[in-house]
């Protein structure tokens, strides 16, 4: 086996030009997540350098086997943590031959939201908190919890250390630091209230690059766990009963927010969201009904309420940004399993370019 680790390792640097570029896209259940990897001649640094690529959509629940050619867009180049030396994670959308977006590319309409002027003026912030569970692979059980068993209730696991608290602590560990060397702007990490549960969070990122470096850390995080020989879930309910949910809290803010005067446009924004609650609720994610719930620091699902440091709300706002009078504020609705694409425009078109 040293030999086949010495291979994987191998730095292509010393004896070609070549770089590997391992296309990413998202497939037809919208959660899922594909990959390939193909030879280009040197270095690449912009996605519009890159050659558009192809791949079936008949396999992947994405098109017709009659005429199953989908087309891969690049549109965000990291670095591979993997491969490691030039070599390059490319992040994709994915369209017909005749050049439409397929169903499930929710980044095109999302670049379309972030391009509008009134968007770009304000320079939106996101910082992004998704949580996962990791389970045992054959069982589908969550690691640390004994087969067919419950560990003690919830109360020492959070932010927890010890063998008997924490969990899978080298992969999440492996995936922070991947995700930095890749350059994804991963801000911190921490177990969550459910045992073998835990957040990683990114951010502050602008606009599209929010979505963009969400499912990358994703992809990463899947690949790591497919080393390890644990599951990755993003169910937002993954144990039901006395356990708490997986979210995907959307902290946010615009350049007008961060300005003095800005605690005023939260609330004028957060206004603006009570007033499409249902819409965003059906966007947030699949299975989210399991979590909202009105327990385990959620809102229920039927009810908008916001508050200042108040983890039960739909939508909160902390403590230092009504000190201040200006900041961000978290919606705490999104589900672990959400689209970044869709929640973070959908913020931005709900408060910027909805009308009041």
């Amino acid at each position: 086996m040293s030999l086949l680790s010495d291979l994987v390792n191998l730095n292509l640097s010393d004896s070609t030009e070549k770089i590997i570029a391992e296309y990413i896209w998202i497939g037809g259940s919208g959660m899922d997540m594909r990959s390939k990897a193909r030879t280009l001649p040197g270095p690449v640094s912009d996605p519009s350098k890159l050659p558009k690529w192809n791949y079936d959509g008949s396999s992947t629940g994405q098109a017709p086997g009659e005429d199953s050619e989908v087309i891969l867009y690049p549109q965000a180049i990291f670095k591979d943590p993997f491969r490691r030396g030039s070599n390059i994670l490319v992040m994709c959308d994915a369209y017909t031959p005749a050049g439409d977006p397929i169903p499930t590319n929710k980044r095109h309409a999302a670049a379309k939201i972030f391009s509008h002027p009134d968007v770009v003026a304000e320079e939106t912030w996101y910082g992004i908190e998704q949580e996962y569970t990791l389970l045992q692979k054959e069982v589908n059980w969550p690691v640390g919890w004994p087969i067919g068993g419950f560990p003690g209730p919830q109360g020492p696991y959070y932010c927890g250390t010890g063998a008997d608290k924490a969990f899978g602590r080298d992969i999440v560990d492996a995936h922070y630091k991947a995700c930095l060397y890749a350059g994804i702007n991963i801000s911190g990490i921490n177990g969550e209230v459910m045992p073998g549960q835990w957040e990683f969070q990114v951010g502050p990122s602008v606009g599209i690059s929010a979505g963009d470096e969400v499912w990358v850390a994703r992809y990463i995080l899947e690949r790591i766990t497919e080393i390890a020989g644990v599951v990755v879930s993003f169910d937002p309910k993954p144990i039901p009963g006395d356990w708490n949910g997986a979210g995907a809290h959307t902290n946010y803010s615009t350049k007008l927010m961060r300005e003095d005067g800005g605690y005023e446009v939260i609330k004028k924004a957060i206004e603006k969201l009570s007033l499409k609650h249902k819409e965003h609720i059906a966007a947030y994610g699949e299975g989210n009904e399991r979590r909202l719930t009105g327990k385990h620091e959620t809102a229920n699902i039927n009810t908008f309420k916001w508050g200042v440091a108040n983890r039960g709300a739909s939508v909160r706002v902390g403590r230092d940004t009504e000190k201040a009078g200006k900041g961000y504020f978290e919606d705490r609705r999104p589900a672990s399993n959400m689209d970044p694409y869709v929640v973070t425009s959908m913020i931005a078109e709900t408060t910027i370019i909805g009308k009041p």
